[in-house]
């Protein structure tokens, strides 16, 4: 399994600090946050569906 980069947004987003004030956020340079805690579901799930599909195609061939 692989999974390309996930792109930095680089244009300015309306946000709060730590103590709720108002500020905006730009990033700078590639800082690319981790993708993994959202792999493992989305990999499961297309797993799934897959095994399944074929299961399905398989049964109606053979069937």
């Amino acid at each position: 399994m692989a999974f390309k980069p996930v792109a930095t947004v680089m244009h300015e987003q309306d946000t709060v600090d730590e103590r709720f004030a108002d500020t905006t956020l730009k990033g700078r340079g590639r800082h690319d946050p981790c993708v993994l805690p959202r792999a493992v579901p989305l990999v499961e799930a297309m797993t799934a569906l897959v095994l399944a599909d074929h299961a399905l195609r398989h049964h109606a061939q053979c069937e």
